[in-house]
């Protein structure tokens, strides 16, 4: 499936991004030649001028077609930030983004002012690990600017051999002073479903982006839960969920709907305007749901929310996503070359767009930080770090062996995930009050 390209370290674009992120490729349709008269000759006349004052007075030679290619980057990255030109490698690196293995850090990010800007970190990653959060700026990569030097050239410096290390200088809101963060190059295995049981009855499902394979393990995943007994309610979570590929996004809102249109995209093209509807069946057979979502949700992430929150089907918690509403295809225009183009818009079901809006929960819940010392930044700056495992915090064990005794140490799931904790205090009052309507 705001204002950045997507990728993954070593980084995928994606819907966030691309045909494939959006589950489509746009092939590039024959156009007749422009009337005489639409032709801009005076802006191709100063195209050409600069174009031979370059080959003319540049201090280095440079090739014609590396100056041309510049031409592309500059008229596609001028348009959005999600629009970009696509070389052979960076092709590759958005494939690999929707698979879900690849190398380097783990983070999507984007631009803003500039500078790179984190959108989240993926799971269960290096970055995660070590501490980046969504909203992060990186100025410097390895004590070299990153300001104007582009996504493809800082994707390609934080890209390296496994095991090898890279050090992010990081501007974070309320932290006075920039620092750094080393971070441990790794191959990056993405499992996007994840699940558990919260309490008996209430089950947990999160995913971290929208693969080809996701709608698939989510239903194993759900069909695995009420192997564990009657399923009252499920939380399912996006937070930090940076998008994917956009039938993937639609499959899993399907699940759970049982009419109605999922999501609708407007473009200039026929092929812009696509309609998604529902099919009758619900994996849940109606039982409560609550979703949680925050400032990483974006595109795929937000069409879900949207239909879900649009059909009444669950109650959306957490803080405003993203906002990024827009959809991306990949033109090919030579055998080796593509383009990354936005081509339409998307809505939810009422006719939202959610571009630069985002979706406001039904419940706003602010994240409650656990301070860690496991994180030294520069000027002593702590990080929070809320990447441990869940503990579902129900009942009391009595410490016995090593094992048995760290598990009795481990922190309620009010103090490791407070949004999971209110969360899940809500989907017992739905089931409850969903019982008491059957009943009634």
């Amino acid at each position: 499936m705001k204002y950045r390209h997507r990728f993954f370290l070593p980084v995928a674009l994606l819907l966030c991004l691309g045909p494939l992120a959006l589950g489509k490729v746009a092939w590039a349709e024959p156009k007749q030649p422009p009337k005489p008269e639409n032709v801009p000759i005076n802006e191709l006349r100063t195209f050409a001028e600069i174009f031979g004052r370059i080959k003319k007075d540049y201090v280095e030679p440079v090739e014609d077609g590396v100056l041309l290619e510049y031409a592309i980057k500059g008229m596609l990255s001028g348009l959005d930030p999600h629009s970009s030109y696509l070389n052979a490698e960076d092709y590759k690196d958005l494939q690999a983004g929707t698979t879900g293995k690849f190398g380097g850090l783990g983070i999507e990010i984007g631009v803003e002012n500039g500078f790179i800007k984190v959108i989240s970190p993926i799971d269960d990653t290096p970055a995660q690990r070590a501490g980046v959060k969504a909203g992060d700026l990186i100025i410097r990569l390895d004590e070299k600017p990153v300001k104007g030097i582009g996504l493809s050239k800082a994707v390609k410096t934080m890209r390296g051999k496994p095991g090898t290390s890279i050090t992010l200088t990081i501007l974070r809101e309320q932290v006075e002073k920039p620092f750094k963060i080393s971070i441990k190059r790794d191959i990056i295995n993405v499992a996007s479903v994840k699940s558990r049981i919260l309490e008996p009855g209430f089950g947990y499902v999160r995913i971290s982006n929208f693969q080809s394979r996701t709608s698939e393990d989510m239903h194993k995943a759900i069909t695995s839960l009420k192997a564990k007994g009657e399923m009252q309610g499920l939380i399912l979570d996006l937070r930090n969920n940076p998008g994917g590929i956009l039938n993937s996004a639609v499959e899993v809102s399907d699940a759970y709907l049982t009419e109605g249109k999922i999501v609708y995209t407007e473009g200039k093209t026929a092929g812009s305007k696509l309609s998604f509807v529902a099919k009758p069946d619900d994996i849940l057979q109606g039982a409560p749901m609550v979703v949680l979502v925050n400032e990483g949700s974006a595109s795929a992430s937000e069409i879900v929310a949207g239909a879900l929150q649009d059909h009444k089907r669950a109650l959306i918690m957490g803080v405003r996503t993203f906002g990024k509403g827009s959809v991306q295809s990949i033109v090919p225009v030579t055998k080796k070359a593509a383009i990354k183009l936005t081509t339409a818009r998307y809505f939810t079901p009422s006719g939202r767009s959610i571009q630069a809006e985002g979706i406001k929960p039904d419940i706003e819940l602010p994240v409650l930080e656990v301070k860690s010392s496991q994180h030294v930044a520069v000027d002593s700056v702590k990080e929070a770090d809320l990447s441990g495992h869940l503990a579902n915090g129900n009942g009391k064990k009595k410490p016995t062996k090593d094992g048995d005794e760290i598990k009795a140490k481990a922190k309620p799931l009010a103090v490791t995930d407070y949004q999971l904790y209110e969360a899940l205090n809500l989907l017992k009052g739905l089931s409850l009050l969903k019982g008491m309507g059957a009943k009634g």
